[in-house]
């Protein structure tokens, strides 16, 4: 079978991440990536040797005064590619659906968009299936994506019968000094919900969920506060169990001094991680309590990263290539995303 052959539509931070995923995939060819100026992360593409695509020729000249080599114009590497990854600011990808529809080109969108830019919003582990074979599907927000995971989790060892969040959310991503620095914590919004309840619900349908969003003065991570209660009664042995099955949930303990995102970025670190990123969702051993068919847990979310795995396998659902399954055991391994 031909490798897919991928385009990467914007590269700040989630793009450049997408585009060395996809790199790194056996079943994947990166055809290139756009940027619209020539800019540090152009210069790292550069040096990666990856294709660079501008916008227009004005932009084209930017590049080649900065002495960049342009692979040529974003609709051009469009028409080279069998899925695109939009990765542009907020609300672009929108605007940008109509060019991969004259192209017909499948695309994956990022959570910034409304929900109607695609087919099926996607987190693998809960509803591959669901975006199998669909021409437009949206890999959700990182803090849908991380409520998504760990409620699904918990969706399967008994279903879901109402959730309530309050997600702590980083102000800004660490290099976007443009956005602080800040002293306040500020209602996101200053009212119930937040979007993030209704985005969950495209992934995990039919379950009631009420989130609420504060900005704190960190760029770190996002943290959670979940309280979900289930149709039966379960074990906290059982959803301990259920969370630990998954490479995508990394469960620590903050008696091993993985008690803050400081501490679990520095861990990622220490492992190795490409940008010290950490793609699981991370939940505190010692946060996860049960009472009845109430489940109570605080987890932390890295913003920077933990859509990439997501994107991977929204690729090849999109072209049908391979099973659920398959498709996160291939994306786990290329990340080294392991126990």
């Amino acid at each position: 079978m031909a490798k897919l052959r991928v385009g990467v539509n914007g590269y700040g931070t989630i793009g450049k991440r997408v585009a060395d995923a996809v790199a790194n995939q056996s079943d994947m060819t990166l055809i290139g990536v756009s940027k619209r100026t020539p800019d540090y992360e152009a210069q790292s593409a550069a040096l990666k040797g990856l294709e660079i695509y501008t916008p227009g020729e004005d932009a084209a000249s930017r590049f080649k005064t900065a002495g960049f080599s342009v692979a040529g114009t974003v609709s051009e590497m469009i028409s080279r590619c069998d899925v695109v990854v939009d990765c542009t600011p907020e609300g672009v990808g929108a605007e940008n659906k109509r060019l991969y529809a004259e192209k017909g080109v499948r695309a994956v969108f990022q959570g910034g968009e409304p929900p109607g830019v695609a087919d099926a919003s996607f987190v693998a582990e809960v509803n591959y299936d669901e975006a199998f074979g669909k021409r437009y599907v949206r890999v959700v927000s990182c803090n849908t994506t991380g409520l998504s995971r760990t409620l699904g989790a918990l969706n399967r060892v008994s279903p879901l019968k109402k959730v309530k969040a309050t997600i702590v959310r980083r102000a800004a991503d660490p290099a976007e000094t443009k956005k602080g620095p800040l002293n306040a914590l500020i209602p996101n919004p200053a009212k119930f919900p937040s979007h993030h309840g209704p985005d969950v619900s495209t992934v995990i349908h039919g379950v009631p969920i009420v989130t609420a969003a504060i900005v704190a003065p960190t760029t770190l991570m996002h943290v959670h506060v979940i309280y979900a209660t289930l149709s039966t009664t379960v074990t906290r042995e059982s959803v301990l169990e259920e969370l630990e099955k998954s490479m995508r949930i990394r469960v620590v303990e903050a008696a091993r001094g993985l008690d803050s995102t400081a501490a679990l970025m520095e861990f990622a670190r220490d492992l190795g991680r490409g940008r010290g990123d950490m793609p699981e969702v991370v939940v505190w051993r010692e946060s996860l309590s049960v009472d009845r068919d109430e489940v109570y847990y605080i987890q932390a979310v890295h913003q920077e990263s933990i859509v990439v795995p997501e994107n991977v396998d929204a690729i090849r659902a999109s072209a049908a290539r391979c099973s659920k399954e398959e498709s996160v055991r291939l994306t786990n391994a290329s990340l080294g995303l392991s126990r």
